[in-house]
């Protein structure tokens, strides 16, 4: 079996930009992966075209170690998170591919089962006005439909610094939401990289009352010593790693002890088996994995096969029950959550266990996607 070729499908919303690519082989079968970028849709589509001509095109999609160091090396310059994703997208195609022509879900191809089912956190929820009172009826209706978990950002466009009295209103909307969702449900807090050391350490402890299961990019990602001595002050876990595209670049941050959970992109970081051998290694450091997710139904459906065969999976994102979720349309299979339990069934369907509709998708032209984290009303994901 040869590849023969890819095409890519871009499916818009105001504020991201999915990136599918179908890989198409010789004996007919087919398999798709999916990445989002943020501003650079048509730059990695652009690598994409290139990457088939001098890569990808005549390979075998079964020899995937192969097309991956190809990739990743063969063009000599240093891969940055361009490469990455289109090395993510065609990687998880491959595996698609190998599934369905096997009979077995992919997960099946990586180890085999360890859990039958994964839980899920709710994100994209609190598209709403900032208030106590908005957040705690947001929150309640992600309750409603079973979620266990859930995640906020509620410092507004906090940056380095945040003022006392931006911080008690912060305080504020944690307290109603830790309201609304009662002691057991798990609230993740995320920082998006935005504070100073001090800055996170202080909100740390002040919104220790409300019990975070995790602390999220407390500070820029760019500096592990920063992350390091906000760990070593705070009593909640950290958790960072969405924006590394190289598990190497993962090295400094095991050896740091910094990070209680890592969060590798699996449309960023390489695809599914770059994922899972960064999970073994985060394994021998005693660290949980919960990839960053904020693409559509086919990157969630392949996290999901990663999480099926790996033992220190602790929990996967989810947006697509809150923000765009007419976006699950564009796939046929699309993942759900089981409001009985919180979480994904593992699929035992061959491959990804999802196939894109290219129609449905066309419905979704590309949009001018912008979103910026450092502007009012952020959170509500509005068209600029």
């Amino acid at each position: 079996m040869r590849i023969t070729g890819i095409s890519t499908h871009v499916v818009g919303t105001p504020w991201r930009n999915l990136t599918y690519v179908r890989v198409r082989t010789d004996e007919g079968l087919t398999g798709v992966g999916e990445t989002r970028m943020l501003g650079r849709t048509d730059a990695l589509i652009g690598y994409l075209r290139e990457a088939e001509a001098n890569h990808i095109a005549g390979s075998d999609p079964f020899a995937v170690e192969d097309l991956v160091r190809r990739m990743k090396y063969g063009d000599y310059g240093r891969a940055g998170e361009i490469v990455m994703s289109g090395i993510a997208v065609v990687e998880t195609a491959c595996w698609d591919i190998k599934g369905k022509a096997l009979g077995v879900p992919v997960w099946q191809l990586l180890g085999g089962r360890v859990t039958d089912r994964v839980k899920a956190y709710a994100n994209g929820w609190y598209t709403t006005e900032r208030t106590p009172e908005a957040y705690h009826a947001a929150a309640s209706a992600v309750l409603a439909r079973g979620y266990r978990a859930l995640k906020i950002d509620p410092f507004g466009t906090g940056h380095f610094e945040l003022g006392h009295e931006e911080t008690r209103y912060a305080v504020s909307l944690i307290e109603a939401v830790r309201d609304a969702i009662g002691p057991d449900t798990e609230l993740m807090l995320e920082m998006h990289g935005r504070f100073s050391p001090s800055t996170a350490v202080r909100i740390a402890h002040e919104m220790a009352p409300f019990r975070p299961a995790w602390l999220e990019e407390p500070v820029p990602p760019e500096n592990l010593k920063a992350l390091a001595k906000v760990a070593g002050r705070v009593d909640v876990p950290i958790a960072t790693g969405e924006r590394i595209h190289d598990r190497v670049e993962f090295r400094e941050l095991f050896e740091s002890q910094a990070a209680d959970i890592i969060q590798p992109d699996v449309g960023h970081i390489g695809g599914i088996l770059e994922t899972r051998k960064l999970a073994a290694t985060a394994e021998t450091h005693y660290t949980l994995i919960a990839p960053h997710n904020v693409g559509g139904p086919v990157l969630t459906a392949a996290s999901l096969q990663v999480a099926g065969c790996t033992p220190n999976f602790k929990i996967l994102e989810h947006f697509n029950d809150f923000a765009d979720a007419d976006i699950k349309q564009v796939v046929r299979g699309a993942p759900q959550v089981d409001p009985a339990t919180g979480c994904f069934e593992l699929s035992d369907a061959p491959g990804l266990g999802v196939e894109l509709d290219v129609d449905a998708a066309a419905e979704f032209p590309q949009q001018r996607a912008r979103f910026d984290l450092w502007a009012d009303g952020w959170e509500k994901r509005l068209p600029k």
